[in-house]
């Protein structure tokens, strides 16, 4: 894999108590859209979710939401021309993998966190090479960034199973990151077999 044409972005639907989280989003979105990057996200328009997939609308780029049926009436949905309703929360996230080439995990709740730690799992087990990254907007994956360090401390991350993640502290940062990530991956290496999909 040398190319980075699509990018998942797992972040909150609220906009958090910091300014800079909504700047961030907003400044994501637009880099992706100068670049032609299509994002691929939750589907919803409130919160960071609305900010990111805004921006990249209003500077002209592509947006593909996935969200399960359940969520579409609790959830405030972005009018977008590609959305895909899935039946559940795992055909969601299968369907958020396939159609991403890389995933940045903006701040956000349970959700967010949830998302960001199935996609380390799945690399950590060999299962794809996808790079993952965590935009740490003002310190914000901090406190994970120090859990998986003690986890490690205390051999729960073995050594030959380190968690491959990226980190960017600045957006300008992210798209390079996963550029130069991606052009070391093999395209054999980003794929899930089929056997393991169907299991997921």
């Amino acid at each position: 894999m040398t190319e980075i044409r699509t990018v998942c972005v797992y972040c909150g639907s609220g906009p958090g108590t910091n300014p800079r989280f909504i700047e961030s989003a907003s400044a994501l979105g637009r880099i992706f859209a100068e670049n032609g990057i299509r994002l691929v996200y939750g589907g919803g328009s409130v919160g960071m979710m609305g900010a990111v997939a805004r921006a990249v609308l209003d500077h002209g780029g592509n947006v593909t939401g996935i969200i399960p049926d359940f969520l579409v009436k609790k959830e405030v949905m972005m009018p977008l021309k590609d959305l895909i309703v899935t039946p559940d929360m795992h055909e969601r996230k299968r369907l958020m993998f396939e159609h991403s080439d890389a995933f940045v995990a903006l701040p956000g709740g349970v959700g967010t966190l949830e998302e960001l730690v199935e996609q380390l799992t799945w690399k950590q087990l060999g299962r794809h090479a996808k790079p993952v990254l965590l935009a740490d907007i003002d310190g914000f994956w901090e406190p994970l960034i120090a859990l998986l360090k003690h986890m490690q401390e205390t051999q729960f991350i073995r050594p030959g199973l380190s968690i491959d993640v990226l980190r960017a502290e600045r957006v300008e940062d992210i798209l390079p990151r996963l550029r130069d990530a991606a052009a070391r991956i093999a395209k054999e290496d980003t794929e899930i077999a089929p056997e393991i999909a169907k299991r997921l």
